[in-house]
């Protein structure tokens, strides 16, 4: 491959970017100063080839042509001026690729994807684009759809990717019809490794940590011996007496009083249970390697490539939590500081194989991804509404695991392409043994200064739940293009998916049947000893038959659910070159699709339960988009569309869940129904000179039936739910400009910036209602403000990139400055105000240096990260008044890696 770079030929291995254009040959001046002649088509080259001269080698870290795999035919650019894909696409796109990637010194996809125009990321990986909230961003991997692992969330979290196994990132924000018409922001779509051309080995590895949490205090628990493998050796498999409920059919009332005490006295372990100080956090590490080989078959050739990896990370935060009692944010209801320490282990791996021959391509892609949270939590504090100072400490393991298997061919026959997909994905969610114990200050008698556990659901309290998340998805597709003209593309394509998830969540909470004073004591005034005792002592199986200690099931009513979603599309899309300056791509999308969620019967004896819903519905989204270069470096780009936008299954699922980032419970809402989205754009690009361009758009959305994120209380504890608002409007600017300033020998500078503005208001009338998730027909007020934004949404979103690097070999030197405005989390309960984080501004550095030793290229990387210090802030405000449901340092982080290449 460094062979044929090195002779200025850069071969774009797909067959596939955006749905079906064609990038036509020109005549007119190079932007390399080489007047470029209008050639024939070359047919000793595969129609996805881009032809380049002057390419620098792939590792100067100069930009090179990405392999991307969509749906829907493929782009031709021999010969032309330019090939830049962002400008040869009808559509607006943007592509980072593995140089991209590798510039921002990321070790996972959405950290790369926070440097795009329009782009943030919120919480563990959750990629917002322009500004609009998970729900509206489409994740595809190699063109198919992915399910998540996560049950808070639509899409994966891109977080779990690692960039050692991506090849190229495309981000799509104008609507296509060869896309899922569940497009609201963009389409995120991630093409994995694809064969090499030339054998390679390449071993890397990094280790760092960051100021708040390496060699400093945490907190962790025991768990297993081989936690740091990201798999747990057998000690949180359900216990016997577990395994025998769930198989039995009962509600814990039909089970006799031993068989009670049996299972209760298993549910609580000392080595899960019991928390420690840790007072030298590791360090964090990580290792990959990837290999690939290309065998001559004669007239075929055979790719294979695989890689693995392995992430060991560690993160503690000091966290002020709290809550209000009142409208003016004047007293509080809660206050905690909370110790949160996280151990993040993923384990990753790929094997891809790429068969060709003439000018067809087999591609299969096999993916294998394994994120394990072992999270820790202590807390101190104050609930004033019942006066007690409690003490509470949060175990739990987080298992999300994904596989993805898939197989796609690009055949072509004379003016005639085919494009075939298919594939399977499986994810699952394992939360064993997430516990809870809560502890309460004695300020009087005997026991005064102790803290002391009374079980009695109010001073004291423990519970233990186990939850389970199982997805499977098959999806397909069929493109055909046709090129029925010099001018003139047409493209027909199916596709559906078939997606159905099953989730659980098994909770007990403990409690004295008998409160005599030989027992734990009446009240937290008058605890008995036993009330002093760690987890796992006070809830033994002595303790529980001694002093009659009970359990109960509060989930009895939403215990399991069922979700499918069936989709079944077609879509019909035309691609014109009026003339030269001219380019027309119109298409619509026709989509059946039906949605459900569904109680599932786990008793015998069917109990009260939470209703289901379905969503049955047929979609015809048009979409279109004109193209006008005015010169042959500028273009004018229009689009129109329309899109929808589902309730996710979580949102759908009258099930509580507890998320440990926002520290926050959660329940669906059953009633919610589909929104609808209106999207038009325009936008100008100049595309000056290589790599180098600037571009300026507007943009603006209206959406009928958004689903917002809101909170309500039962009086003590706060809950998020969701629930459809009337309808709301977002419209923005955009700019982003790249430019090269050549400095002395083969160095550059190099400065990437973007910047995005965008303004989005929920409109509410006063005769409007909606449906809260208990199935009330409310008036909308109540939970929506009018002239509020949308959840999610910053109005102000930021990069900035300046660096210097070598054009002859690798070696570069960046910084990098991101900014997010605030954006709202949740809507307020009842009269009180929104609830708003801040991200602020980040400052980043990251250096890459190629070295040559013994003949053995070695790359030594360094970054480091949050230079500026900045917290993290969620805050809700009235005046003077503020209240923090999240308020942490960050830290600054760093890590220096090395890798060869062989």
């Amino acid at each position: 491959m460094n062979k044929m770079l090195a002779l200025g030929r850069l071969l774009l291995a797909t067959s596939a970017i955006v749905a079906p254009a064609m990038a036509w040959a020109q005549t007119s001046p190079g932007t390399s100063g080489i007047d470029t002649p209008q050639p024939q088509p070359d047919t000793t080259q595969t129609p996805s080839a881009i032809e380049q001269t002057g390419a620098p080698p792939a590792d100067s870290g100069a930009q090179e042509q990405p392999d991307v795999s969509v749906p829907g035919g493929d782009i031709v650019v021999i010969g032309r001026h330019t090939v830049n894909i962002e400008q040869a696409t009808p559509q607006v796109v943007s592509v980072l690729s593995s140089a991209d990637i590798a510039r921002t010194g990321e070790g996972d996809i959405a950290g790369a994807l926070s440097r795009v125009t329009g782009l943030s990321v919120v919480g563990n990986g959750y990629v917002y684009v322009r500004g609009l909230g998970d729900r509206y961003s489409l994740a595809l991997l190699n063109g198919l759809p992915l399910p998540s692992p996560e049950p808070l969330k639509r899409v994966v979290p891109l977080d779990i990717f690692p960039t050692n196994v991506i090849d190229s990132s495309l981000v799509q924000k104008s609507y296509s019809a060869n896309f899922p018409g569940e497009f609201g922001g963009g389409v995120i779509n991630l093409t994995t490794k694809a064969a090499p051309r030339e054998g390679f080995i390449s071993i890397g590895g990094s280790i760092g940590g960051d100021t708040y949490t390496t060699g400093n205090l945490g907190y962790t628990y025991y768990g297993s011996p081989t936690d740091w493998t990201g798999f747990d050796n057998g000690q949180r498999d359900n216990p016997p007496a577990l395994k025998a409920f769930l198989n039995s059919g009962k509600t814990l009332p039909e089970l006799s009083q031993d068989d009670r005490e049996a299972l209760a006295s298993q549910l609580v372990v000392g080595r899960i249970d019991v928390v420690q100080r840790n007072n030298n956090i590791p360090v964090n590490w990580n290792g990959n390697v990837t290999a690939g080989k290309t065998f001559d078959l004669g007239g075929a050739s055979l790719g294979l490539i695989a890689t693995a990896g392995y992430s060991n990370k560690w993160r503690t935060r000091d966290t002020t939590n709290q809550t209000a009692s009142n409208a003016d944010l004047s007293s509080l209801a809660t206050d905690y500081q909370r110790i949160i320490t996280d151990n993040r282990v993923v384990v990753d791996g790929l094997f891809g194989a790429g068969l060709e021959f003439g000018e067809n391509k087999i591609r299969w892609t096999n993916l294998f991804i394994r994120d394990t949270l072992k999270d820790t939590r202590l807390a101190k504090g104050e609930t004033f509404y019942n006066g007690y100072k409690r003490m509470i400490q949060n175990t739990a393991w987080y298992e999300r695991q994904l596989i993805d298997s898939q197989l796609v061919g690009e055949f072509k026959f004379g003016a005639v392409d085919l494009d075939a997909r298919l594939g399977y994905a499986n994810s699952k969610r394992n939360a064993p043994y997430e516990s809870e114990f809560g502890y309460s200050l004695v300020e009087a008698g005997p026991y005064a200064g102790n803290y002391v556990n009374v079980l009695d659901s109010q001073s004291g309290n423990a519970a233990v739940s186990f939850s389970k998340l199982n997805e499977n998805l098959w999806s397909g597709g069929l493109d055909i293009t046709m090129h029925a003209a010099d001018n003139f593309a047409l493209t027909a394509g199916a596709a559906y998916t078939d997606q159905r998830r099953t989730s659980s969540r098994r909770e007990f909470d403990y409690f004295l049947q008998n409160r005599t004073a030989d027992g734990f004591g009446f009240n937290i005034n008058n605890p008995g000893p036993v009330s002093l005792f760690r987890p796992d002592y006070l809830l033994e199986p002595t303790v529980i038959k001694y002093y009659n200690v009970d359990i109960s099931e509060p989930t009895q009513a939403s215990a399991a659910f069922g979700a499918t979603l069936r989709n079944n599309a077609a879509y019909l899309q035309g691609d014109w070159h009026i003339n030269d300056a001219l380019e027309l791509n119109v298409g619509a999308r026709y989509e059946h699709a039906v949605e459900t969620v569904d109680p599932l019967q786990v008793f015998d004896v069917p109990v009260s339960s939470t209703a289901g819903n379905r969503i049955d519905r047929d979609y015809l989204l048009p979409s279109a988009t004109l193209t006008w270069q005015i010169a042959p470096e500028m273009q004018l780009r229009f689009n129109g569309s329309k899109t929808i936008a589902r309730p996710q299954f979580r949102e759908l699922l009258y099930q509580r869940f507890y998320d440990p980032d926002t520290n926050r419970d959660y329940y669906g809402n059953p009633n919610l129904v589909d929104s609808q989205l209106y999207n038009v754009e325009a936008r100008y690009e100049w595309y000056f000179a290589r790599e180098q361009h600037v571009s300026l758009a507007v943009f603006a959305k209206r959406i009928n039936h958004p689903i917002e994120q809101y909170l309500y209380t039962d009086g003590n504890t706060y809950f998020s739910s969701f629930a459809n608002a009337p309808k709301a409007r977002l419209y923005g600017v955009e700019a982003e400009v790249q430019k090269h300033f050549d400095l002395f020998a083969t160095r550059r500078a190099v400065i990437v910036a973007n910047y995005t503005y965008s303004h989005s208001r929920v409109s509410v009338g006063d005769n409007d209602t909606t449906i809260n998730n208990l199935g009330r027909e409310i008036a909308a007020t109540d939970l929506f403000k009018d002239g509020r934004p949308l959840t999610g949404q910053s109005d102000h979103v930021a990069n900035l990139q300046i660096g210097l690097e070598d054009t002859d070999h690798l070696s570069q030197q960046t910084f990098i400055l991101s900014y997010a405005s605030k954006r709202l989390t949740d809507r307020g309960p009842g009269a009180q105000p929104d609830v708003y984080e801040y991200p602020g501004f980040d400052l980043d550095f990251v250096a890459r240096q190629g070295i040559t030793i013994g003949g053995v290229d070695f790359e030594v990387k360094l970054d480091i990260r949050n230079i500026t210090g900045t917290k993290y802030k969620e805050y809700q405000q009235v005046g003077d008044n503020k209240v923090y449901w999240n308020l942490y340092d960050v830290g600054t982080s760093g890590s220096i890696g090395l890798s060869l290449k062989l």
